[in-house]
């Protein structure tokens, strides 16, 4: 008997077999622990540098078992938008929000192509509304989305006659692929001639962008821009334009898009992104009010035009909607460099990570790619859903704010009355629209701890979901073919290592603080191993602590001429675990479809990350712990393009600049030649009781100087190429001090 297709779901769980990479995981977790045996048995032989390497050695065991809970038990999610477009008469609306900081960093054109891919979704536009957040309050790139709503016009009606896959017109002009030649039963001359004046007008589009961005000529005082007159990026007032409005409700038509630049005074903390969310949640909120939100960052651009329909399957399952706060998208990127040679392309972290913990509670939030509940965000919990309880007055105030109007809105959303009236004009809420976008409505409210997007870290992201999930929610991944999001992967030293600062920086500042998963788990509905998960995740930045000792130790026994590592068959218990943790993890690489040489790039940028990048989010921690200094934001640069072809040579080498977080990496690299220069000519202190340094060290510190390769060009490198000779002089200098020092230990 056929099932009945209402009793079919929209969206289900699939396992992956796991056989293989837990016997691998368990086998190196199974070396790692003899390795702690032998220190510990052997240890009264030998000085401190055997204890601390134990304690080191510790640590590394630990964060194994961390890993090995996460990716134990592997699964995705499976939608079916079939069933849903046909159990579903009338799909619900959602609201689409974008979001901008700097038009240096982040280039308009860059924006303007998110924008339109989400506009050309398969979905109802009369359901659809795109807020995009400029938090640069910059002209430009409000002139660069007028523009681009006036290309839409052409753009989305093409996309949707021709059934475009890829509706970022800078990907798809540049696609050859992407071109019909006739197949599919199209008149290729009126597509040809329908495709050469998308692409002249496109074209026409990116030269008036670009041409205001290089001239950057002073705006008329009147009419749209007189509202960035006298403003300035952190001190203006609220600026919200409708630049779209589907007036006529027509599912064929264009989304709404407006655009917000929240006011901003000096004295009033804006909380970074975060902030700029919970603007965007309470502007839509007044707007359109939509129960579903999608949130993007503005180089990601929609790759799938289907995935909100496939987000809706997810959310609008019935077992779902019980459980279910979030699906989140993967970030996968564009035209990657070849090899990944900066290893931030994240391919194998998406593949096991990621699928480990959609088998848990569900998947990190990731800050993009994201399809939310409002009501979620508005703080409901699972419980809250069976035992229905209206807010009183004075609690929706508390928790949301003095605007009555998204008060309304909000009781609607908690209630899952969320409607936006068929021929609302969004043009008469602008008025409340400017009232809670102001940057003294949140003082008093549960705004940033109760409700919305949560502060406290620059990984909102990762705060406000896990949150959620100590609430007792659950997460979905879903990792379709193609890609529903891409995006491009920083490219350089200094972008990298950035984007990898900033992010410990923030991890560091959660587990730190009141919001500790552990907490989560006593005294919350966290789950015990999604608490394990998320403490594998928040502890990145302490492991540069372990890391860099157990890279300074080998160095600090080649100068002393002490043991590290036995010289007799013992070394095979040392050596047994770096060979077979090295071989899984090549495993994953091939099972991913990446090369030996990607493998080793990310083994390599994994040793220079943990130790220069996640060692100032460490500092930067201290120093707001010590009240000295509040932890910073850092925009990192978009590009629209890495050349990923090889067109550029010189696209992979690694650049510096004079941050410091290159003179941890620079001074550790140092140390290693000195000492590897010291053992070759014969300049160590006498072993004492003949427990000298052996191959061991020496290997480690080979292996150190490979991994560090590209600090090594660096040396001799010119330009952006080279290492700065104020990093030089500092690191030299610390190496000096290194050396000394371990040299009068040994007196």
């Amino acid at each position: 008997m056929a099932p009945n297709q209402n009793s079919l779901p929209l969206h289900e769980r699939v396992w992956r077999r796991n056989t293989l990479r837990r016997a691998m995981d368990i086998t190196v977790l199974f070396f790692l622990i003899l390795l702690l045996i032998y220190r510990i048995v052997s240890l009264k032989n030998y000085g401190v540098p055997w204890l601390i390497a134990f304690l080191c050695e510790l640590w590394f065991t630990y964060n194994w078992i961390l890993v090995i809970s996460t990716k134990w038990s592997p699964a995705q999610s499976k939608t079916y938008p079939d069933r849903l477009l046909q159990r579903v008469p009338e799909l619900p609306s959602v609201d689409m929000f974008v979001t901008t900081a700097d038009p240096v960093l982040e280039p308009p054109i860059i924006t303007v192509n998110t924008v339109l891919s989400l506009l050309a979704v398969d979905y109802p536009a009369n359901k659809l509304a795109c807020y995009v957040s400029d938090d640069g309050c910059s002209p430009i790139t409000f002139y660069s989305l007028v523009e681009a709503s006036k290309f839409a016009k052409l753009w989305v009606p093409f996309c949707k006659k021709y059934d475009v896959q890829v509706r970022a017109p800078f990907r798809y002009f540049t696609d050859d692929k992407a071109i019909p030649n006739g197949e599919n039963g199209e008149d290729l001359s009126e597509f040809q001639q329908e495709w050469k004046t998308i692409k002249d007008e496109y074209e026409h589009l990116c030269r008036k962008i670009e041409n205001v961005v290089k001239n950057s000529p002073p705006f008329d005082g009147d009419g749209e821009f007189a509202v960035f007159s006298n403003t300035e990026r952190k001190n203006h007032p609220t600026i919200i334009k409708v630049l779209w409005e589907n007036k006529e409700g027509l599912s064929g038509g264009l989304p709404h898009l407006i655009y917000v630049s929240r006011e901003k005074r000096p004295k009033h903390p804006h909380h970074y992104k975060a902030g700029a969310m919970n603007v965007l949640a309470r502007v839509s909120g007044v707007m359109s009010n939509a129960p579903y939100m999608l949130n993007l960052d503005c180089d990601m651009f929609v790759n799938d035009p289907k995935i909100v329909l496939h987000g809706m399957c997810i959310l609008l399952d019935p077992d779902a909607q019980k459980e279910v706060a979030f699906a989140q998208c993967p970030q996968y990127f564009y035209d990657g460099l070849k090899d990944d040679p900066f290893g931030n392309q994240l391919v194998v972290v998406f593949r096991f990570m990621g699928s480990g913990v959609g088998g848990l509670q569900g998947p990190f939030n990731g800050g993009t790619n994201c399809f939310h509940r409002r009501k979620v965000i508005y703080g409901l919990s699972p419980p809250d859903i069976e035992n229905t309880r209206n807010l009183s007055e004075n609690e929706l105030v508390r928790n949301f704010g003095s605007s009555r109007e998204f008060i309304n809105t909000a009781a609607d959303a908690l209630e899952g009355t969320t409607y936006s009236p068929p021929h609302h004009n969004l043009s008469n809420s602008i008025e409340s629209a400017n009232q809670v976008a102001g940057c003294g409505y949140e003082y008093g409210t549960g705004w940033g701890s109760q409700v919305g997007w949560v502060y406290g870290s620059t990984t909102e992201d990762v705060l406000t979901g896990m949150k959620m999930h100590t609430r007792g929610w659950k997460s979905a991944n879903y990792m379709s073919d193609p890609p529903a999001f891409m995006g491009c992967a920083r490219t350089g030293g200094p972008a990298s290592m950035t984007q990898q600062k900033r992010w410990a920086t923030g991890l560091l500042e959660i587990l730190l603080s009141k919001n500790n998963p552990i907490f989560g788990t006593l005294f919350g509905k966290l789950q015990f191993r999604q608490c394990l998960a998320y403490l594998w995740i928040f502890q990145w930045g302490l492991h540069a602590i372990p890391e860099i000792l157990y890279a300074v130790l080998p160095a600090y026994c080649l100068i002393t001429n002490s043991q590290l590592f036995p010289k007799d068959t013992g070394l095979w218990i040392f050596a047994a675990p770096f060979v077979v943790l090295h071989l899984n993890s090549l495993l994953e690489y091939f099972e991913t479809g990446q090369s030996i040489r990607a493998w080793w790039n990310n083994q390599r940028m994994s040793r220079i990350i943990t130790m220069n990048a996640w060692l100032l989010g460490i500092f930067s921690v201290i120093l707001k712990l010590l009240r000295i200094s509040e932890t910073v934001f850092d925009v990192t640069q978009k590009e629209e393009s890495n050349s990923g072809d090889g067109d550029n040579e010189d696209a992979g080498t690694f650049t510096f600049n004079e941050s410091p977080v290159f003179v941890p990496g620079t001074t550790i690299l140092m140390v290693h030649l000195i000492v590897l220069v010291m053992k070759l000519l014969g300049l160590q202190e006498p072993a004492k009781n003949g427990n000298g340094s052996g191959p061991g060290e020496v290997f480690c510190s080979l292996y150190l100087v490979l991994c560090y390769w590209p600090f090594l060009k660096g040396l001799f490198g010119k330009g952006k190429y080279g290492i700065p000779s104020s990093t030089l002089c500092k690191a030299g200098a610390l190496a000096a001090f290194f050396v000394h020092l371990s040299r009068r230990s040994n007196y």
